[in-house]
């Protein structure tokens, strides 16, 4: 049996967590540089207020409803993911981390009351950490999907649904779009539908081995899955990313190369301590520069720079993205947005060096772990490149953003005592 618990309106649910007088109220969080509606709460859903709308076209709809508007705050969401993750290792010691607000786990239940079981989880959670989340059970993880919507859409299960009978399998599976399914994107869809294939029943019942022949052996897998044989077990530890991407667009339009500059910086920055977290070095990035798709004057160009030798040190890839941007940038343009992707990762210990082949030196190594240890007790950013620029008014823009209730000494909650 896996169990897939997901925390209701994330984002909007860890803005509640210290506003408990925002609680019931209608809440919404925006995109980077405040662009779209990304997160909505229950109440605020209720209003009609669309998901991905472009904030300033429901500004004074917002407005006119009291509805509490924040900016993007990611350090505080993955604080909480942590605690909710913490939280749930006490009902099982196998789980994964799917993403920043799912997890799967297996169930440990000794009455074998799977139902008490769901109800505890959620209790717990809200307890210890006050994110509300669904639970979902079933004999495989693509049918606990499934049973995690359930759980939230039908008023009746009270955010724990159990698929664990057949006839149980089958009336959620009919009820079920095929673009619901887990793995089943839009393009699929329209291939399924056009064999006739609309419902979660109708694909089950499709054949796995056409479905290997004529798509994937993806779709054959979901196809077991959604007849309760389990082809996707657990996986402990995610699995290492093939590349790493930092893009951000610009809080203010760029007319002049020393703003791309330092936010090129600080993505290479941001893009190698990701790198040396997966305990990874690169040997190749990919930097591009461009301006708004909605401007009559368009530019997009990119480039990719071989280093001189697999690295995770943040200087060297500074260096090399800060090159490209010289040779991607031209006059007379408002840039909107640049990048840097690390595109040719490598495995330290499949890295092999020779006698005539320069590699990163030891000291290179300890002075980025260094800041990193930094980083991590004291925030991120704390130290920081002075390539990145003091003033940056180039940055994302966040006028909405909720305080640093955990990340920051100064911005800690305050309690009065009288």
């Amino acid at each position: 049996m896996f169990c897939l618990v997901d925390c209701n309106s994330f984002y909007a649910s860890c803005e509640q967590v210290f506003r408990p007088d925002l609680r019931g109220k209608p809440v919404v969080v925006l995109s980077n540089n405040d662009g779209f509606v990304v997160a909505r709460s229950r109440e605020a859903k209720a209003l009609g207020i669309p998901d991905l709308e472009p904030f300033f076209k429901i500004e004074p709809l917002l407005k006119r409803h009291n509805v509490a508007i924040f900016s993007s705050n990611y350090a505080l969401y993955g604080d909480l993911s942590g605690r909710v993750v913490a939280t749930l290792q006490e009902f099982a010691e196998d789980l994964e981390v799917y993403s920043i607000d799912e997890v799967f786990i297996r169930p440990w239940c000794p009455g074998g009351d799977l139902k008490q079981f769901g109800d505890r989880v959620r209790e717990t959670v809200w307890r210890d950490v006050r994110i509300p989340v669904g639970v979902g059970m079933a004999s495989t993880k693509t049918l606990a999907k499934l049973a995690n919507k359930a759980a939230k859409k039908i008023p009746a299960l009270d955010y724990v649904c159990i698929v664990e009978r057949e006839e149980q399998r089958e009336w959620l599976l009919k009820r079920t779009k095929v673009d619901d399914i887990w793995g089943v994107g839009r393009r699929l869809t329209a291939r399924l539908n056009a064999l006739g294939v609309s419902t979660g029943w109708e694909l089950a019942n499709m054949s796995p081995k056409r479905a290997r022949q004529h798509f994937s052996v993806s779709l054959e897998r979901t196809i077991e899955e959604l007849n309760s044989i389990s082809c996707l077990p657990l996986e402990d530890a995610p699995p290492a990313k093939r590349e790493i991407y930092c893009t951000r667009s610009f809080g203010e339009k760029a007319a002049s190369i020393e703003p791309i500059l330092q936010a090129t910086s600080l993505f290479a920055r941001r893009a190698s301590e990701k790198l040396r977290k997966q305990k990874h070095l690169v040997g190749e990035i990919l930097v591009f520069l461009q301006t708004s798709h909605f401007t009559e004057k368009r530019y997009y160009r990119s480039t990719t720079v071989k280093l001189p030798y697999p690295t995770d040190d943040t200087r060297l890839i500074t260096r090399a993205a800060r090159q490209a941007i010289h040779s991607l940038y031209k006059d007379g343009y408002q840039y909107q947005k640049s990048g840097v992707g690390l595109i040719d990762l490598l495995d330290p210990a499949y890295s092999n060096g020779d006698l005539f082949q320069t590699a990163q030196l030891p000291r290179s190594t300890d002075l980025m772990e260094t800041l990193d240890a930094i980083n991590k007790k004291f925030g991120s950013g704390t130290t920081y490149q002075a390539a990145e620029g003091v003033q940056k008014k180039w940055a994302m823009r966040q006028s909405y953003r909720s305080p640093g209730y955990m990340t920051s000494w100064s911005q800690l909650p305050k309690a009065v005592c009288r």
